[in-house]
């Protein structure tokens, strides 16, 4: 039972690692919380639902599908809401962050409606038995697809020429611009694989559930922002080892205290944080000169 639940937590908490990610970027860039970034997640599981439906697409072009659309979002929010904001107002770049998620939740609202609407099967269900735990093809195709996520997004920030100007953004811009970086190409760049990789767990959520819904961002919005904290503002390896974390947690307190605690679970965690480890398990990388 135990090493069951441990699967499913697993699964879970990859797909908070891809959300927590692109908070994380994005934070360690600009210093910013990009509340936005769960809708992204929804219209990302939308662009796939509907490469799916009216294109008759499997779901290797539905998540190609949700990557270039979620990406090209990416860079006109830079471009719409980030770069015409003030930055000698900390809250500005915030509000309008807020701003974004109201309007792109009540565009999904008017234009797909208020309702859930169930994602078509695109992997064929198969169900594998390894002792004694049971584990799907779903379940095989979700965790893949997110481990292969996060190490190419670990090795292109470790060992490319851009990931090491977006690590020296995080820095400091001003001196990562006196070293001849291009800060607003870095800024862009953030904004569009954090938002690639947001469309991609959203697909990947779709397929989980079975569902989509113009709502299912604000969770998911929530408990990235949790993950991000528990591993550090920041620090990409921190929100991939607390998505997974988060999943474990909350799996195993839903299978042996209840469904009912799932939530006050996550929260518990969040307020220990603050209160005990506020920098996080990994540490905090701080953004100096933005």
């Amino acid at each position: 039972m135990i090493y069951q639940q441990l699967i499913n937590g697993l699964m879970l908490g990859a797909s908070y690692s891809l959300v927590a990610i692109g908070y994380t970027l994005i934070f360690g860039v600009l210093n910013l919380l990009y509340f936005a970034h769960g809708e992204v997640f929804m219209v990302g599981a939308f662009i796939g639902l509907y490469t799916v439906i009216l294109a008759g697409a499997n779901i290797y072009v539905a998540l190609a599908g949700a990557m270039i659309a979620c990406g090209a979002l990416g860079a006109l929010a830079v471009v719409a809401t980030v770069r015409p904001v003030s930055k000698d107002h900390p809250l500005a770049q915030l509000i309008s962050s807020i701003g974004v998620t109201i309007v792109l939740q009540n565009m999904a609202i008017y234009i797909f409606g208020g309702q859930q609407m169930a994602f078509p099967e695109t992997i064929k269900q198969e169900l594998y038995r390894l002792g004694p735990v049971i584990i799907s093809s779903v379940q095989i195709f979700i965790l893949v697809v997110a481990v292969v996520l996060m190490a190419i997004l670990w090795l292109f920030i470790e060992r490319t020429k851009m990931g090491r100007a977006i690590r020296a953004v995080a820095e400091n811009h001003e001196t990562a611009a006196l070293l001849g970086v291009n800060v607003n190409r870095v800024v862009l760049v953030t904004f569009v694989i954090s938002s690639a990789i947001a469309g991609i767990a959203g697909v990947l959520d779709g397929v989980k559930n079975s569902n989509v819904s113009p709502f299912m961002g604000l969770e998911v919005a929530v408990k990235g922002l949790v993950v991000m904290l528990l591993g550090g503002l920041g620090n990409v390896t921190g929100a991939m080892v607390g998505g997974i974390l988060l999943g474990m947690v909350e799996i195993l307190s839903a299978a042996y205290i209840g469904t009912t605690q799932r939530d006050f679970i996550t929260f518990a965690i969040l307020i220990l944080i603050l209160l005990f480890r506020p920098s996080g398990l990994f540490g905090t990388r701080t953004t100096e000169g933005s």
